[in-house]
């Protein structure tokens, strides 16, 4: 198995995803930080760090199905460049808020920025396989995830910290100019052999109804349980997921008192349990067997809702920092894990279709898990809130566990990956 720096030296491609990926996932934590210290200093609400939670979820929802239907039918390099156009003009639109103003502004922008994420994320998860030989693969995909958290950890940390000293314009600006980064980077692709498009003929249904094609991919993942099964754990989890992600701004801007760099370092030692998991997760799957990763995955949800409920009953803010770094250390492991069973399992036909509807699912769960989260806080405590979040999150576990100990978890046979697929490496090797 590769290394993290080999991949990089070697693949043109992949590296070229890499730093776009590196500067606008960057961008994003900026414009998370600044959303939603904007909006609990100017009314200390809980409900409405929900609402713009829910203003993000609603559309990532609603693109999802077209997201995947889209990807698999269209050229997905190009999907993904438009969809960061259109992010980079949309970030800039949260320059118009004024602090202390009204929060549709936030919400509005919110929900437009969220509209267009799922044809760029799902569009990446879908070309991996295409820029990247069977050797490269689960290097490429723990890379990318990991480098997801190396971001979540540099960005929040250091926004919390801009934020604080220079204002909000200017995390606006970063977040709009590192979508237009992305987009370079996505346009400098190139293949020596094939393209950057699903394989399969178009039957005139297919071409008029598009609906069908949706349908189609749902009725794969329902056929194959460990693919199904990935997707059910990844809902049970957002049962509590949705929660948390609310509180991390509220307990560290309201429980623990700490403004923009509070919220700041919340997200930051959750962003460095998750890059931990993420480079953990990189060496373990090179032992595990098919049965030793069931193991894992039912241990380590287990493990994070019981520290995420730690974190919520913390009165001391470094040990909830260390409670909420272990908690996202193991779930790390355990999405490291399942997405590389998914890009390994899945065909390309599909893979645009299975990417979003699981995106698609957890979002809509989050936004349920979110909407509940914000009229509870209007009668508990966020540390009471926290503790149902945990134990629902873990709850999933159960699931997974009752699966796999009868039998309803079998090893599926290796789909994702084919030789006419993956890109011949020759002059794009440095």
């Amino acid at each position: 198995m590769l290394s993290f720096r080999q991949l990089l030296r070697q693949n043109r491609n992949y590296r070229l995803i890499w730093m776009g990926q590196v500067v606008s996932e960057i961008g994003d934590h900026f414009n998370n930080i600044a959303v939603f210290s904007l909006a609990l200093e100017s009314t200390r609400s809980p409900m409405v760090v929900s609402g713009i939670m829910i203003s993000r979820a609603i559309p990532a929802i609603l693109a999802g199905p077209l997201a995947g239907v889209l990807l698999d039918r269209a050229d997905r390099k190009r999907v993904m460049i438009a969809s960061d156009v259109v992010r980079a003009v949309m970030a800039l639109g949260f320059l118009l808020y004024r602090p202390g103003g009204s929060s549709w502004l936030l919400y509005l922008f919110s929900g437009l920025l969220m509209l267009a994420s799922p044809f760029f994320t799902s569009g990446r998860s879908s070309i991996l396989p295409t820029i990247t030989n069977p050797e490269e693969l689960h290097t490429a995909n723990a890379l990318t995830q990991t480098t997801q958290w190396a971001t979540l950890t540099a960005g929040t940390l250091l926004a919390g910290g801009i934020v604080t000293r220079f204002g909000f314009s200017r995390a606006f600006l970063f977040n709009a100019f590192s979508f237009v980064i992305s987009a370079t980077a996505i346009s400098l692709l190139r293949l020596e052999r094939g393209e950057f498009r699903a394989r399969r003929a178009l039957t005139e249904a297919d071409v008029v109804r598009p609906w069908h094609e949706y349908v189609e991919g749902l009725r794969y993942m329902r056929s194959v349980p460990l693919v199904f099964g990935i997707s059910l754990i990844g809902v049970g989890w957002a049962t509590g997921g949705g929660a948390a992600q609310i509180l991390f701004s509220v307990f560290g801007e309201l429980v623990f008192q700490r403004g923009p760099a509070g919220i700041g370092m919340i997200w930051g030692f959750a962003g460095i349990g998750l890059l931990i998991g993420g480079f953990w997760a990189h060496q373990m799957a090179k032992r595990l067997t098919f049965e030793g990763y069931k193991k894992t995955i039912l241990v380590c949800f287990l493990l994070h809702g019981a520290f995420y409920v730690v974190f919520s009953q913390m009165r001391v803010f470094a040990y909830a920092l260390l409670a909420i770094m272990l908690s996202r250390l193991v779930i790390a492991i355990s999405s490291v894990l399942n997405f590389s069973r998914l890009l390994h399992t899945v065909p390309d036909q599909f893979r645009g279709r299975v990417f979003a509807t699981v995106e698609t699912m957890v979002w809509s769960t989050m936004m349920i898990s979110m909407m509940l989260a914000g009229i509870g806080s209007q009668y508990y405590s966020p540390r009471t809130i926290g503790t149902i979040a945990g134990v629902l999150s873990s709850s999933t576990g159960v699931f997974w566990a009752w699966a796999h100990f009868t039998g309803r978890l079998p090893e599926p046979a290796e789909q994702g990956v084919a030789d006419e697929e993956v890109e011949i490496h020759g002059e794009a090797v440095v």
